[in-house]
């Protein structure tokens, strides 16, 4: 079984959170719904969904998850979709906002446009053909030296790789294919 007995959390404040869970049981790990400190402490991984950004920011700061997921970051693997991508960055713009400064990239936010211009497409990765779908998406505007870009979009970043951590500023949770999600899981198994 994928997921090596392993826990996956799914933050589940506000966004797509469901649909991640979805993807992560059809690609064999256990995963848990996180809401609290307490539930963050029980997993062994977490995703953090798409959604919007500034929301997920207040909600982390009211339940006071903003430290403590920062600081599971800082030992444990976490996966960003869209939102999560803009939350793990080191720098935000478009406007500017506080980040978990867990990957070393630079996201701009809503960078493909409004809601009227998402898309979805074909796209070659390092892990195989992939559909993205892009919902408002950011764009990775750079990449520090350690981060591995592993698909582009346009010229841009659009799935990277950082040590332990996986970023996508497109949503694989809303296509059937698991693709994005094993990789996520192979990486915390390895």
């Amino acid at each position: 079984m994928a997921g090596n007995g392993k826990l996956y959390g799914v933050l589940a404040l506000q966004g797509d959170f469901e649909k991640h869970q979805l993807a992560l049981e059809r690609a064999g790990a256990r995963q848990f719904e996180v809401r609290t400190v307490d539930a963050l402490r029980e997993v062994d991984a977490l995703v953090i969904p798409g959604g919007e950004s500034t929301t997920m920011l207040r909600l982390m700061d009211y339940y006071g998850m903003f430290e403590p997921m920062r600081e599971f970051g800082l030992t444990r693997p976490v996966f960003g979709t869209c939102a999560g991508a803009i939350l793990m960055a080191r720098g935000v713009m478009s406007p500017a906002q506080k980040s978990l400064d867990l990957m070393d990239i630079d996201v701009e936010r809503n960078a493909y446009g409004r809601q009227v211009d998402s898309r979805i497409v074909e796209i070659e990765s390092k892990i195989g053909p992939l559909e993205a779908v892009f919902i408002r998406a950011p764009i990775i505007r750079r990449t520090g030296a350690e981060v591995e870009v592993l698909a582009s979009y346009l010229g841009d970043a659009v799935l990277v790789r950082q040590g332990r951590h996986l970023a996508a500023t497109f949503h694989p949770e809303l296509t059937e294919d698991t693709s994005v999600h094993r990789a996520f899981i192979e990486l915390v198994e390895s």
